[in-house]
């Protein structure tokens, strides 16, 4: 989760588009599109795991056009292979 919230704050789409499950993966993400977000942290809330499926709870703060936001969200993980991706996510 932390490597994903890492890739956001640097724009890294090639990164995060591999380490999104193939079965919710979006064709492109064009982060570059509309206003830019300003990202000013990740707190972990809660996580849990079992066997090779996990989820991670957190908020996300940015700041986008001089406004913050906040992201609740309840994500899902797979293991395949030894790594972990993202499947989807609900949000508060």
């Amino acid at each position: 989760m932390r490597s994903r919230y890492s890739a956001y704050v640097l724009g890294l789409e090639d990164y995060l588009l591999a380490t999104w499950h193939a079965s919710t993966r979006p064709a492109a993400l064009d982060l570059g599109t509309g206003p830019a977000a300003k990202w000013l942290g990740l707190d972990v809330k809660a996580r849990t795991e079992a066997g090779d499926a996990a989820t991670v709870e957190f908020v996300a703060r940015c700041r986008i056009g001089g406004r913050a936001q906040r992201l609740h969200e309840v994500s899902r993980f797979v293991r395949e292979d030894g790594r972990w991706f993202y499947v989807d996510g609900l949000i508060d």
